[in-house]
């Protein structure tokens, strides 16, 4: 098996996983407007489209602009499956209080602790490194358009989920958080 396909197995079975866990959550108890989560998930599913949709798995041919070698592609598998093992601790760490969009659950309070200590969102920190490293793997300017569109929709619900959570949660306890935890980069800026 290749290591650009046994990426793309990785991301699917973590996907499948993924949304089938959506059930082990607690219901909300609050949740931020419709129209202030539309942006996200359209510049998030366009990235998805350019990353995932445009063509195979077959990532040879004319539109290719560079070629890592087999070794580096194995790497690369490596920073994925990290990164979706990354996403799996954060969740898991959270428990009941995980939702799939911008919401506040029953006890809800700032967690900063287990991967929350090291970034303010390490589900999306995960998921980023996975689709760079499925980006460089593909080695196309589309496949890379779609990884920065997808980072970008990352931002914009991290953004939102920040200023619902501030308003939800108390500003002195979310800002302090804020100020000693980067948001997306470990060992990063702050405040972002």
């Amino acid at each position: 098996m290749s290591p650009q396909l046994a990426t793309i197995y990785v991301f699917a079975i973590w996907a499948v996983s993924w949304f089938a866990a959506a059930f082990w959550a607690d219901p909300a108890a609050g949740r931020s407007a419709f129209r202030d989560q539309v942006l996200y998930r359209i510049v998030t599913f366009i990235g998805a489209i350019l990353l995932f949709g445009i063509y195979g798995h077959s990532y040879h041919g004319r539109f290719r602009l560079w070629d890592v070698g087999e070794k580096a592609e194995w790497v690369l598998f490596g920073i994925a499956v990290a990164g979706l093992l990354f996403t799996w601790w954060a969740r898991i760490y959270l428990g009941r209080l995980w939702s799939s969009s911008v919401t506040k659950k029953a006890d809800h309070h700032v967690v900063d602790t287990g991967p929350y200590r090291l970034v303010r969102h390490p589900i999306y920190t995960g998921i980023i490194a996975a689709l760079a490293a499925i980006a460089i793997q593909k080695g196309t300017l589309v496949a890379l358009a779609g990884a920065i569109v997808m980072t970008l929709g990352f931002w914009i619900k991290a953004r939102l989920e920040e200023r619902f959570l501030r308003e939800q949660l108390g500003a002195e306890a979310y800002d302090s958080y804020r100020r000693r935890v980067p948001m997306l980069i470990p060992f990063g800026p702050k405040s972002g």
